[in-house]
Order: C-alpha cells, then structure tokens, then sequence
C-alpha cells in the first residue's frame, strides 16, 4: 500500500483539517464530535439538509457543504457510518427553527444510526432513504443501495430548502427524486481501504465487476473485460429498463467516477451513453461528469439518471455555492 498519510488513525481529522482550511470561506469544522458545517448565513426557520456517512467517497458528503445544497455533514471513519451523537450535535448547530432533513444512502449503519440522531433531536426531523443502485435486485437483503444518485438528491432538495419550503415538502420531493433516480456501476480495478492495507477484492486485469458498491462490495457479477460500449450497452440498458424513460422524456445524465479513472475515459462514457439514450429520443438536458461519489482509489465508473420535470430542473439549475459544485453564484 502506498498513501499520502501519516498514520491510520490520524488520517480523517487531518484530512478534514485540511478541508476545512482550504474552503474556509464555505465551511467551519467541528473536530469533536465531528461535522462540517456551513458558514454562510442561514434564513430563519429554513429546513436544515443534513447528510453523512464513511469517509473515502469524497467529495460526497463534504463537499456539498455550503448555499443551495447541505447545511452539515457528518463524516465516519473510512466506509465506516459516523455515529449518532455527530447528527446529533449537527443538527443542533445548524437548525434554525425549520426542522432537519436527514438525507440518508441505504446502508444499515447509517440507517440505524441516523434513526437513533432522530430519536434524539428534540426538533422536527425527517429523513430520506436514497436506494438508486438498480444493481440490486429491490427484494435483495435490505434492498438496493445508495450510490451517486445521491449527490442528485442533495442538490434539488437543497436548493428547495433554501427556497423556503418546508419540511414535509422537502422529504416529499427527496422521496421524489429518489423514485426518479437509478444507478449502476462497474469497477475495473479494487480499492484499497487504509486500515486494511490491502485491496478490498482480487480481480485480474482482463476481468470487470459489475455492478460494484461504492465500498468495494461484489457486484452482480464478475466478467470478462469489455470495450467502452460493450460496457455502457449494460449499464444503460439495466438503468433504461428501471426508469422506462418516454421518447421525449427529458433527463440529467451523470457520469461518475470512482476515483482513479481519467477524465478522458469518463467523458468518453458519458459520449457513449448520450448516444445509447439519443437513438431512443430521450433528451439529455442537464449533465455531471467528474468525481462526486467515489470510492478511494477505486478504478471505475456509474452512470446515473434522473427524469426531469419542469421543477426538478428548477431547483437542479437554481445557485449552488459548495467545494465541489457551483454555478448561478
């Protein structure tokens, strides 16, 4: 294993550390318990978005820390759910009398131990389950996981929060945009977690995981290395079948990396996918290509979809100001 760190057990605090330094125009840290929370003024009675989870999918959580989008984020050690008490103490900061929103991916840890933050906050709160991996079968386990759709999820509510809808209305149209969303990714290559010194799983160099979690957890299946199109035939048909978008449907299509896979190559999925979803007159009016889920050193992609409606277009296009994205400041 070669990483930039000091030690395992430091490498969070200092990372967030350093985080919070270079954005400090955007956010503050709290080191104990730990959050990153927004620094910006907030408007009175404003529903508070908070999400979180284990660290190494950066930017996702922290990132999307700032105007139009989260009002705090809870970070865990790496692929490793952050704990009640750091919701807990979240919420509390960044609550202004509008209640709290939790945004949470379907993960048991997580889902748990926000259920817990919310027992406890003696506010209004409510939650978002995000489950857009189609990956999975939806009777599988506790069914399908959170992936990059929710980086979509975080941004239309959040830019609904600050336009001053309330609580209810926010879960509802998470729950919305939930029902809107797939995603389905491959991974060419294992990541290495910190603690474990090791890749999470051995995979050959002519083979790919389909339909890979974003902790390095077993896809629907191992298979031969394929081209770029091969690979984004499966992909886009399993997501077109979940969605069964209309000819004419408009969509947001985003095209995520894992963390280790050149721009080059994930602009050039996304060129494949336009094409997939051109040929059948669905219309791509809104894109995100880059790192936005990750999964540390991950080599591999998604790719995410979401049905548009003329709200759904409106809060995704309204001013964003965060680390990782921003436009309409």
């Amino acid at each position: 294993m070669k990483k930039f760190i000091n030690s395992v057990d430091s490498l969070l605090d200092e990372s967030l550390h350093g985080f919070a330094l270079a954005h400090g125009d955007i956010v503050r840290y709290n080191p104990e318990p730990r959050y990153i929370a927004r620094l910006n003024p907030k408007a009175k009675g404003k529903v508070a978005l908070i999400s979180g989870g284990g660290s190494g999918h950066e930017p996702l959580h922290l990132g999307f820390v700032g105007s139009g989008m989260l009002d705090a984020a809870c970070p865990g050690q790496v692929f490793t759910s952050p704990t009640p008490d750091q919701m807990l103490a979240a919420a509390m900061d960044v609550e202004t009398g509008g209640g709290v929103l939790f945004i949470v991916k379907n993960y048991a840890g997580d889902v748990m131990n926000f259920e817990i933050a919310g027992e406890m906050l003696d506010c209004p709160n409510a939650s978002v389950l995000v489950h857009d991996d189609v990956s999975i079968p939806e009777h599988q386990g506790m069914g399908r996981r959170g992936v990059a759709g929710t980086t979509i999820v975080e941004k239309i509510v959040g830019a609904a929060a600050e336009a001053g809808l309330n609580l209810d209305e926010c879960k509802a149209l998470g729950e919305r945009v939930v029902r809107a969303t797939a995603s389905m990714g491959v991974a060419l290559t294992s990541c290495t977690v910190p603690a474990l010194g090791k890749p999470t799983f051995n995979i050959a160099d002519d083979e790919m995981e389909l339909g890979v979690g974003i902790h390095g957890e077993k896809g629907r299946e191992r298979i031969g290395l394929l081209k770029a199109s091969q690979i984004i035939e499966q992909l886009a048909h399993t997501i077109d079948e979940e969605l069964k978008p209309a000819k004419g449907q408009e969509v947001l299509l985003h095209v995520n990396g894992f963390g280790a896979t050149p721009m080059i190559e994930l602009y050039l999925l996304y060129d494949l996918a336009r094409q997939y979803w051109d040929s059948r007159g669905v219309i791509v009016t809104r894109s995100l290509v880059g790192n936005y889920t990750t999964s540390l050193d991950m080599a591999g992609a998604s790719i995410t979809m979401t049905l548009l409606d003329e709200e759904l277009t409106r809060y995704w296009d309204a001013p964003v100001h965060t680390a990782a994205l921003r436009w309409g400041c």
